[in-house]
């Protein structure tokens, strides 16, 4: 089954609204002719402050928008948080939610990213859900065991409706920022894996669910990791932060044709 390839720009805690519109500026007018001849989806995740006017700015463009994170309740006494309606009310499409910098800062648990997608879903939106191990874990032979759990709690209670409307991200927390990236075969293995999981978990949909690489994606390494047969995306960090990084990754058919 033919799976719409998904490039994601996630801008973290970087950008001032005038910095992001400049950014979501200069992507929207480089990728149009790319995004129509190659058919992959693009969508840049700015951080809340700017999440309005960039979605304002990208308009009728081919770029998406999705949040970094949210909270699991449509409204209450929950200061500082940000629900997922009202994400959906300023133009976002998607969502990340599990992202191993929550993991670790913020110490979010599975089932505290479970509720995180099922609102995500209950608003409309789509989750960009995300697993990955650690350096530790993956030496001790535990990976598997890792994305089982995260995948098994992350996504309980789902049904295989919801889960076509959810993306999954594999992160290996080992090549997050530190320059060192999965090999392609590394990756590969372990998108097969996740898709063979949640098959046993969900049944035929996954055939259609869009699993992304994370971790250390630029330029010079999208064109082969998109070569595998699971790898349907990347969700980017830094490179997503230079216009002209995040334009070459989005044109990696490009660099594989020359």
């Amino acid at each position: 089954m033919s799976r719409r390839p998904l490039l994601v720009g996630n801008w973290k805690m970087h950008k001032t609204v005038a910095e992001a519109l400049e950014l979501a500026t200069t992507i929207k007018n480089s990728i149009a002719p790319a995004v129509r001849a190659d058919g992959v989806e693009v969508v840049v995740a700015p951080p809340y402050t700017a999440l309005h006017p960039v979605a304002k700015r990208l308009e009728g463009s081919t770029v998406a928008v999705a949040a970094q994170n949210c909270y699991w309740e449509p409204q209450g006494a929950f200061t500082g948080e940000i629900s997922a309606t009202m994400l959906a009310e300023v133009g976002c499409t998607y969502v990340i939610v599990g992202h191993s910098e929550r993991r670790q800062h913020f110490h979010e648990t599975d089932a505290l990213v479970n509720l995180k997608a099922k609102a995500v879903l209950k608003a409309g939106l789509r989750p960009i859900l995300c697993i990955g191990e650690t350096a530790a874990e993956r030496d001790a032979g535990e990976m598997r065991n890792r994305l089982v759990g995260q995948l098994a709690e992350g996504l309980f209670g789902f049904t295989p409706e919801m889960m076509e409307q959810t993306v999954i991200a594999y992160e290996p927390v080992w090549a997050i920022g530190t320059g060192r990236v999965a090999t392609t075969e590394q990756a590969q293995e372990a998108h097969r894996f996740i898709r063979g999981y949640l098959h046993s978990l969900l049944g035929e949909v996954v055939k259609s669910v869009r699993i992304l690489y994370g971790g250390s994606v630029k330029p010079g390494n999208t064109a082969g990791l998109m070569a595998q047969p699971d790898v349907d995306g990347v969700l980017v960090g830094g490179a997503s932060l230079k216009a002209e990084d995040f334009v070459q990754i989005v044109r990696y058919n490009e660099a594989a044709a020359s």
